[in-house]
């Protein structure tokens, strides 16, 4: 009989594990500011942001700047109406509730009709403004950029900053240089707006304002970066030799060497220097460095191939807004990393940009605007948009839409036919679904058994095996999957269970399921199965308390109702089981235990 708790415990693993193994394979996505959190100390790498509301509260109502203003009148005589007769009301309260569903978008075109309607509304707009903002309707957000003077900074501030941006992207560098310079962006978005302002003053022709130094008082991974910027500012103004000293004291500086070791050796590159670059890339790898970006541009070197080209001043605030979003981002302000990657798409769109912002919507719990940024990941790029229908995938199976992840994490193997991460995770799928005989074909295939396979793999495969009545082949790669992984509590249970269900090795299996719940004490299923082994062996007092926790702790769990209820008959509770066998009814049982508690129900356990 195939047992409930197996399936969800199948289905919960399945899921980590091909989450953890596609992460370890997933192409690297173009970054201008890798590792940055490997480079200082955690405190050291940026100031924390000040303690404010986000930009967004997402599924509550954003409190009003300003309690003296009542933002949203208590009655409207007569109530705004839009053309199609839609009140303001209306409107608002779909506005809302589409961002709690996650819906960026939706929320943000309901939000922005209430905000035509009501112009006056302080709240409105500040809702408005940072729902364009996460949805990526930027013209929009500075359109209705909110009133410094009564918005909160963290409001006020973005809306500067998007303003200032827009302009750049709309091509009016000029203005956009003098209003950051008579109105400088201040905290919390003070950081981006120091990394892209020499860019846009480049863009200006406002050489003094783009070659300034650095802020020495910023925080210490922005001023890298500010010389980092001056560097190639430097090299567009063909002052090369000082750009050169900027870059090499970076590389050779052992806090920022991983992040603009290659970026010295481009330049020497496209200085002409190509022995130099030779020289300085062996170098690096023969001290143990294990940068691919190194090693690609060294066999570039190699080849004579073309060196990267110097980044363009819109380039370079692109790259710059993605700098910012990192650094946000591993302060966990996702929604912060966001606004400045829609921004950066906005001067430069960019199928890695495009991938990292599905990445952090996902982190910032926007998991519908994520899907919908890594659908836009272009098939051009194999790697990436693979990569990108994976995090789909894994998506859309964490919101139980199973067929559909299925269907994505096919469309990345069409891209990436040889994946071997791709197919582990199409497998995964497949076991969720119980096709159990097509998970096996890739469970099975060369790209998964080979000769040092990973436990997950043989663990996968012994659960199909399993579900599928082939016990003996089911066992022999549980126990394979366990001698790779001896004390992992997921193998330990799965086997044990099956042991004891079975009563073939009863004493043996609640051993090995006892060493899986003390290595994770608070799993609900394996509790039950803790349980089900006392009541396998006669222990049936025991077994009750046992299993009355695993209740508690998955209360929805069809089968663990069930087993409470036996525990429950063997002790004389009756009516406490009929209590339980009739509960295992409300929790959409498969028909074969439907049927099964139907008939105990009837007559009870047989003795």
């Amino acid at each position: 009989m195939r047992h409930a708790s197996l399936r969800s415990i199948l289905i919960a693993f399945t899921a980590l594990t091909a989450a953890a193994a596609f992460a370890q394979e997933a192409p690297p996505v173009a970054d201008p500011a890798p590792r940055i959190q490997d480079v200082l100390p955690e405190p050291a790498v940026a100031a924390p942001l000040p303690p404010v509301a986000p930009l967004i509260a997402v599924g509550e109502a954003a409190e009003a700047p300003a309690p003296t203003i009542e933002a949203i009148p208590r009655v409207w005589s007569p109530a705004p109406r839009d053309d199609e007769g839609r009140t303001a009301y209306g409107l608002y309260l779909s506005g809302r509730s589409a961002l709690s569903r996650g819906e960026a978008e939706t929320g943000a075109v309901y939000l922005g009709a209430v905000e035509s309607l009501t112009p006056e509304q302080p709240t409105v707009r500040d809702q408005a403004f940072t729902a364009a903002l996460l949805a990526g309707d930027l013209d929009v957000a500075a359109r209705i950029a909110p009133d410094p003077e009564t918005a909160s900074p963290v409001i006020a501030e973005a809306g500067a900053l998007v303003s200032v941006v827009q302009t750049f992207v709309g091509g009016d560098a000029r203005t956009a240089n003098a209003a950051l310079k008579a109105r400088p962006v201040l905290a919390p978005h003070a950081r981006a707006a120091a990394l892209i302002g020499p860019w846009i003053a480049a863009a200006a022709g406002d050489w003094d304002t783009a070659l300034a130094e650095p802020n020495p008082t910023g925080d210490p991974i922005t001023v890298l970066f500010g010389r980092y910027h001056q560097a190639q500012l430097l090299e567009h103004r063909r002052r090369f030799d000082e750009a050169e000293a900027e870059l090499h004291a970076l590389a050779l500086d052992a806090r920022a060497a991983p992040l603009f070791r290659a970026a010295y050796g481009e330049f020497l590159e496209r200085r002409g220097k190509r022995a130099e670059a030779l020289a300085f890339y062996d170098t690096t790898l023969a001290a143990g460095s294990q940068d691919t970006t190194i090693v690609a541009a060294r066999a570039r070197v190699a080849a004579r191939g073309r060196p990267p080209a110097l980044a363009d001043y819109r380039d370079g605030a692109a790259r710059a807004l993605i700098i910012a979003s990192r650094q946000a981002s591993n302060e966990n302000a996702n929604e912060f990393a966001v606004v400045y990657l829609r921004l950066s798409l906005n001067l430069k769109p960019d199928a890695d940009t495009r991938y990292l912002l599905g990445q952090t919507l996902a982190k910032a719990n926007l998991d519908k605007a994520s899907r919908s940024a890594l659908a836009l990941v272009p098939r051009s790029d194999a790697p990436l948009f693979a990569a990108a229908q994976v995090a789909i995938g894994l998506s859309l199976a964490e919101d139980q839409q199973l067929d559909e992840a299925l269907a994505a994490f096919q469309t990345a193997r069409e891209a990436r036919p040889n994946d071997p991460a791709i197919a582990f995770v199409t497998a995964g799928q497949l076991l969720q679904l119980e096709r159990y005989e097509e998970a096996l074909t890739l469970l099975n295939g060369p790209l998964l058994d080979v000769e040092n396979q990973s436990g997950q793999i043989r663990f996968m495969r012994g659960a199909a095996y399993e579900s599928l009545g082939r016990i003996p082949e089911a066992e022999a790669q549980l126990w394979a999957a366990l001698q790779a992984e001896p004390e992992e509590p997921t193998y330990l249970n799965y086997l044990g269970y099956l042991w004891v269900d079975s009563g073939a090795r009863i004493a043996e299996g609640a051993e090995m399921i006892a060493r899986a719940h003390a290595a994770d004490p608070d799993n609900g299923n394996i509790q039950d199965s803790m349980g089900w082994a006392l009541y396998r062996q006669g222990r049936f007092e025991t077994a009750v308390a046992i299993l009355e926790d695993a209740v508690t702790k998955e209360p929805a769990n069809a089968e663990i109702n069930d087993h409470l209820g036996d525990a429950y008959w063997q002790v004389g509770r009756r009516r406490e089981a009929g209590f339980q066998w009739n509960r295992v009814l409300t929790l959409e049982p498969d028909d074969e235990r439907r049927a099964e508690v139907e008939r105990k129900l009837t007559q009870g356990l047989e003795p």
